[in-house]
């Protein structure tokens, strides 16, 4: 009963400081979106708890992406005259979320379950957290993007912009050779319980991650010319990113694995000193 208490508590405090981020940027907009984005993993929650399984965790996250931007811009339009620097946002966003959801998924339909969650599913309020903590990354990532496109003032094409688009591109494009590379080395069957060190993977530990990173530091550049007073608070996107991937989910996690599984072989261990985590 305390371990449910406990995880009800945990799950409190992370609706309330992602809607507090929300009042932040004292848009109603904003504010709607991300209450959309948690009805949308807790409705997910449900089915998900009752035949346990994790397999449409991340779609949840790529549909909590798509429904939120997709209703903020067009919310957008209809109270306030847009343009092309809110589309463009709105389809990076968009398109990245649907690419890696689609990705995730077809990984983890696969590879039959994904072993972070074994614990998780033991518990539902413990399995619920997961499922809320992802609307918390959901709406941290994209708040200063959702900001940007809802204000009332439209986006401005400038130099400052057009950088953020390149590093969006960038950033995306380095995830995308990553996956693809990992999931061919992965594809050969001699290369089973392998660890892979070619291509983007010779240069970063987590290449996949780097590019994410720098997509989502590029969203923020181009949205900050739209940015004014508190919510500039949103601009955290990029650094709550960096702080997720390397301490939290990905790498952090990785590293361990890694080590428990090859940190006997020596060409690992040169492999690791000559290769930085991300650069």
């Amino acid at each position: 009963m305390k371990g449910h208490l406990k995880n009800l508590l945990n799950i409190a405090v992370v609706f309330s400081l992602s809607m507090a981020l929300g009042f932040v940027t004292q848009n109603k907009i904003v504010i709607n979106g991300i209450i959309l984005v948690f009805i949308i993993h807790w409705i997910l929650y449900i089915p998900a708890n009752i035949f346990k399984t994790e397999k449409f965790y991340d779609l949840s996250g790529s549909l909590s992406y798509i429904s939120v931007i997709s209703y903020i811009l067009y919310s957008k339009t209809q109270s306030f005259e847009s343009g092309l620097g809110e589309v463009i946002i709105s389809l990076a966003i968009i398109i990245w979320s649907a690419r890696l959801g689609t990705f995730l998924f077809l990984r983890i339909k696969k590879a039959g379950e994904d072993k972070r969650f074994r614990e998780y599913k033991k518990s539902w309020s413990k399995f619920l957290v997961a499922w809320t903590t992802s609307g918390m990354w959901v709406t941290i990532c994209s708040a200063c993007a959702m900001t940007a496109i809802a204000s009332e003032n439209i986006i401005e094409l400038n130099t400052i912009f057009f950088i953020g688009l390149f590093m969006f591109v960038f950033g995306f494009s380095i995830e995308i050779i990553a996956d693809y590379q990992k999931t061919k080395f992965r594809s050969v069957a001699s290369n089973k319980d392998k660890y892979i060190s070619s291509g983007l993977w010779s240069k970063s530990r987590h290449p996949n991650y780097v590019g994410e990173i720098i997509l989502w530091l590029g969203i923020s550049v181009m949205s900050f010319s739209n940015l004014e007073g508190l919510q500039y608070i949103t601009l955290i996107s990029p650094f709550f990113t960096y702080w997720l991937l390397v301490y939290i989910s990905g790498v952090s996690i990785l590293e361990k694995s890694g080590q428990e599984k090859w940190g006997h072989l020596k060409d690992y261990q040169d492999y690791i000193k000559k290769t930085p985590k991300l650069l």
